[in-house]
């Protein structure tokens, strides 16, 4: 059964790469490649390096909500970037293309790390 669904991927892989042939141009390598070693030589160091820095340097009753508050803005940093980037390239959506994105992120990340110093406040001392 393994071997049936194994199978069945990579015939749907290479329909896809099929369809995707026609649509092949330097912009498009440059999304596929870039991604990955972007992430790969960029942003996973620095990340495993700014979460061994919490492990080592936070104190243990803030490591938890401040692990839970930088992943929560990097997922709001991801949703954010390609608004923020460029903030017209898709079709246009009545209602959504009409604000100001950099302030509604900042106000998300305010009110992520206001949560984390609440959550942090409110918890007993009793980690020993």
């Amino acid at each position: 059964m393994r071997w049936l669904i194994g199978a069945l991927g990579v015939a749907m892989g290479a329909w896809g790469a099929f369809l995707l042939l026609p649509l092949l141009d330097l912009d498009l390598a440059l999304w596929f490649i870039g991604g990955p070693v972007v992430h790969d030589l960029l942003l996973a160091p620095l990340f495993g390096g700014l979460g061994l820095l919490i492990a080592r340097r936070v104190p243990k009753r803030w490591r938890a909500p401040v692990q839970v508050g930088g992943l929560l803005t990097g997922v709001l940093l991801a949703l954010a970037v390609p608004l923020l980037w460029r903030p017209f390239a898709g079709p246009s959506n009545p209602g959504l293309n009409d604000r100001d994105y950099l302030v509604g992120l900042l106000v998300a990340v305010a009110v992520t790390w206001l949560g984390v110093l609440v959550v942090t406040l409110m918890r007993p001392h009793a980690d020993r």
